[in-house]
C-alpha cells in the first residue's frame, strides 16, 4: 500500500527503509507510476512505499529541492541515499528501490 504523508508526518514516516514519491495531482507520469508502486509495496514488504503532493506540501518540496515530478527519493534510516525522477517501470522501479 502506498500511504499519502505530508509535513506533520513526514519526519516520523522516514525512520526505516522507504520510497517516497513527490507528486502532483495533475502529473500524467505521477498517476502512471501509482499503480507500479502500489504493486511493488504488495511484493517489497519490508520497505515502506509513500507519496507526497509536492501541491500541497510545498515545503517539503524546497527542502528535498524537488523541481519535476515525479521525484523518486529513497530513504534508509531517515536519511536520502538515492533520488531518480520520471516515470519507471516495475523491474527498473524494484532495482532503485533495491539500489
Amino acid at each position: 500500500m502506498v500511504i499519502e504523508i505530508n509535513e506533520s508526518d513526514f519526519d516520523e514516516k522516514i525512520s526505516g527503509k522507504c520510497l517516497v514519491s513527490f507528486s502532483t495531482t495533475w502529473c500524467g507520469p505521477c498517476k502512471m507510476l501509482t499503480p507500479v508502486m502500489e504493486e511493488l509495496s504488495e511484493e517489497m514488504k519490508d520497505v515502506s512505499f509513500y507519496k507526497v503532493d509536492a501541491d500541497v506540501s510545498v515545503e517539503l518540496g524546497v527542502d528535498f529541492d524537488i523541481v519535476t515530478v515525479p521525484t523518486l527519493i529513497m530513504f534508509e534510516d531517515g536519511q536520502a541515499v538515492r533520488r531518480a525522477s520520471g516515470f519507471m517501470s516495475k523491474d527498473k522501479l524494484q532495482e532503485f528501490v533495491e539500489g
